[in-house]
């Protein structure tokens, strides 16, 4: 076993004492030592419940003749650190959470690990440290929120940000928005729509590195939640017995199949940078290209809140990404031989079947045939952009707008609650890139306030959106403006071109007179100089490479 290298030999007598004052007794040294990663804290309301399911995985863990050792990583809350400088940590916390827990579990000697996320940057820097330290391990989160409900419908925490916008339109009273922002988010779990942390649990399912439900199953169902975990500490232990490891699971096969029911649920964007990043670090390399590819054979199948009326308890009960996995492979657009944490894909969905038609579509009768994110290239992102297609209306597919720029999100969302934007604009919010930001921003508050004043505007961005975020939204512009990009050069005025179906973004300038700007362009002093944020600023790579930390 690993963990021998902490408990066997004369050398090891003191750390069998430090063990002993932990009340592991030589019983428990001689069986397997399962790390179990407890993201708890009291911030986020999707992990305030995780201590139970951190007792649960342990009791399955125990169960099955192993040791487990609770450990803590942190979290930041999207939806809190929205809209001020606190979101510029959100995504540099994700390399945080993933080197923290490759240094307890190389000091601790585990031999596997059971993670326990929930919410936005936690799923993939924990799928990035199992990828990176490649020893047993299994995913087990704390479940989605169920949806609310406010004047007869239900809601989630994105009516709570389009409300702003709302309000300062006059749609919207000051105590309808206090009844709204207390009954939308009735209780624990992630928040309720296919935004970035449901979206990333349902892939760990695709990746085959969680078990069946764990996206789907709502918090608040908790003897559902207690059994997955137990489920998954009993797993573990399977995993060491046959000694199969993350990068046995997360091949490239593994990844086409997340990708491919990512375009088939039309889930946030950011997961175009997260299984990037988590591929990184198995030494594969995913090009923006192939998300474009399998999203052009591929049908949007369901339509979660932002972009319809369903919220993820609708999705659980029509049968969850199983059933999504099952019906996608009648195009055989998954691969059934990927292997996961309990045998192969085709083993997982062998009895999967749509429960409720109205919420999960056939390939034959979808949506849309195509994915539900989309890779844009022009003079604006010679590298690539990103957009969540399928939460833009059909007549903001293909646009034309005046360029209306700022140099931060937070002047952009004061010109929008000034009622400086009107419609036939588009706006840029540049130097929000990974460096420029630096942490690359999530733009739910100036998309929100856009959607909530019922504005026909597009909006373009070097930073990204929140998969709660709805409209002709395109983020990651590549390369950012920190670096000289084209998003940089571009002046009031300018005519933007957005074309969707053919995956275009242009600026239409002239190549000489981008030249002249180019020439004449100054870079700005970093936003940020000290601390951590100062030291990811000069580490990360591009967005489109997944805006990893270099080594």
């Amino acid at each position: 076993m690993k963990s021998d290298i902490v408990k066997k030999g004369a050398t090891r007598c003191a750390h069998r004492s430090l063990f002993h004052a932990n009340g592991f007794g030589p019983e428990e040294l001689k069986k397997p030592l399962i790390g179990v990663c407890n993201s708890f804290n009291e911030i986020i309301p999707g992990h305030m419940h995780l201590k139970s399911i951190t007792e649960a995985a342990k009791l399955g863990v125990a169960a099955a003749g192993g040791t487990p050792i609770e450990f803590p990583a942190i979290g930041v809350c999207d939806g809190i650190a929205m809209g001020h400088t606190g979101m510029k940590y959100s995504l540099a916390s994700r390399e945080l959470i993933a080197d923290s827990i490759e240094a307890v579990t190389m000091a601790s000697g585990f031999d596997g690990l059971i993670l326990i996320p929930n919410c936005d940057k936690v799923v993939p820097g924990m799928l990035m440290a199992a990828a990176r330290l490649n020893i047993p391990a299994v995913i087990v989160s704390g479940g989605p929120m169920l949806a609310g409900r406010f004047h007869g419908k239900n809601v989630s925490v994105s009516q709570c940000f389009e409300a702003a916008g709302k309000f300062a339109a006059g749609q919207m009273t000051k105590e309808e928005m206090a009844e709204l922002e207390s009954k939308a988010c009735p209780g624990c779990g992630s928040c309720a729509g296919l935004f970035t942390a449901n979206t990333m649990n349902c892939l760990s399912e695709a990746l085959g590195m969680a078990l069946p439900g764990n996206g789907t199953i709502p918090a608040a169902y908790n003897g559902a939640r207690l059994i997955l975990a137990k489920l998954a500490g009993q797993v573990v232990m399977d995993l060491i017995e046959e000694d199969i490891r993350p990068r046995d699971i997360l091949t490239l096969k593994a990844f086409e199949n997340a990708i491919t029911v990512d375009m088939g649920i039309g889930g946030s964007s950011n997961t175009v940078l997260h299984l990037t990043a988590i591929a990184n670090e198995c030494g594969i390399k995913i090009p923006a290209e192939l998300f474009d590819e399998i999203s052009a054979r591929t049908p949007y199948i369901t339509k979660l809140s932002p972009a319809g009326t369903h919220h993820m308890q609708d999705l659980d009960e029509a049968g969850g990404i199983s059933a999504v996995m099952a019906e996608l492979s009648k195009k055989d657009l998954i691969h059934l031989d990927a292997l996961t944490v309990t045998g192969s894909m085709a083993e997982r969905i062998s009895e999967a079947k749509i429960e409720r038609p109205d919420v999960i579509h056939t390939v034959e009768n979808p949506y849309r045939p195509t994915g539900g994110i989309a890779i844009l290239h022009g003079n604006i992102c010679p590298d690539c952009a990103v957009v969540k297609a399928s939460a833009v209306s059909e007549d903001m597919l293909v646009y034309k707008g005046k360029a209306k720029c700022y140099d931060s999100e937070e002047t952009a969302i004061n010109a929008i609650m000034a009622g400086e934007i009107h419609d036939g604009d588009v706006v840029v919010i540049r130097y929000e890139g990974p460096k420029g930001g630096p942490g690359m921003q999530e733009m739910l508050n100036p998309t929100a306030a856009i959607t909530g004043a019922g504005l026909k505007v597009g909006l373009i961005t070097d930073g990204r959106f929140s998969g709660a975020s709805q409209g002709a939204c395109i983020g990651h512009i590549s390369p950012e403006a920190m670096e000289g990009g084209t998003i940089a050069l571009i002046h009031d005025g300018d005519i933007i071109s957005i074309d969707i179906p053919n995956r275009k973004l242009e600026l239409e300038v002239s190549d000489e007179e981008l030249a002249k700007r180019r020439a004449e362009w100054v870079k700005p002093e970093p936003k940020i100089k000290t601390g951590y944020l100062a030291r990811y600023a000069k580490l990360t790579t591009s967005a489109s490479t997944g805006a990893v930390v270099n080594a």
